[in-house]
């Protein structure tokens, strides 16, 4: 009965893998979204995929030192900065690189280098607002590398605000929204297009404001209770 509990497990995990628990990404884009257009955006990707995908040079050999202030001075743009030192890991033998951008419009992404091979809108629509997204043509750069053919790549999506309606199915832990494609699509410019409209009332104003509420009333409640036991006390004693 062990030994089989075991193989129930080993194969769940197995599923699990397969299924995007443990997936793990060959390029990333994870945008941090706010309603009045700036956004924080983190790039993770190894090097080859990088080269391959945006046309970069930097040296794809898992052995090669990666000059971090050449993958910062590539995604320091007019309309974008790196606010962190970029960061550097290894898996599967090969190299990546992970970033951290800041940009003031989303609208002006295009113009930057590193993201210019997507549109970006964001209009606001009466009482919401609605992104869209639509990543297009790779750089198609030729790379040496032990990519297997079942490589991924992910763009995700952190609304600000409660989300009315997207593309991208069911929404990962509230209000993160992911967009997966295989690596050989994104290599071969296969568009990916990314929707989504929400509130315009930003998820922490309103956790404030129900915050600032709470605070009033136990501060009403804890009064009313002083109230009543000065009340109490101020009785005269029954005989």
């Amino acid at each position: 009965m062990r030994v089989r509990a075991v193989v129930l497990l080993v194969a769940a995990l197995s599923v699990s893998c397969g299924g995007g628990l443990f997936r793990q990404y060959e390029y990333e884009e994870e945008m941090y979204l706010s309603l009045d257009g700036s956004a924080t955006i983190y790039v993770n990707s190894s090097v080859a995929a990088l080269n391959a995908l945006r046309g970069t040079s930097f040296d794809p050999d898992p052995a090669a030192a990666i000059d971090r202030g050449a993958v910062r001075d590539y995604f320091t743009t007019p309309v974008t900065r790196v606010t962190r030192r970029p960061s550097l890991s290894r898996r599967s033998n090969r190299r990546f690189v992970h970033v951290r951008v800041d940009v003031d419009d989303v609208r002006r992404l295009t113009e930057a280098a590193p993201f210019a091979w997507s549109t970006y809108r964001f209009t606001e629509q009466g009482e919401s607002y609605e992104y869209e997204q639509t990543v297009g043509a790779a750089a198609g750069k030729a790379v040496s590398t032990n990519w297997s053919g079942g490589e991924m790549t992910a763009f995700r999506l952190h609304v600000p605000s409660r989300l009315l309606g997207s593309n991208a199915g069911a929404p990962k832990r509230g209000n993160i929204l992911e967009w997966e494609q295989p690596l050989a699509d994104r290599l071969r410019s296969v568009p990916l297009v990314l929707q989504a409209r929400m509130e315009a009332e930003s998820i922490l104003y309103r956790t404030l404001a129900l915050f600032a509420v709470t605070i009033v009333a136990v501060v009403l409640a804890f009064v009313a209770l002083i109230w009543w036991i000065l009340r109490r006390g101020g009785k005269p004693a029954q005989v």
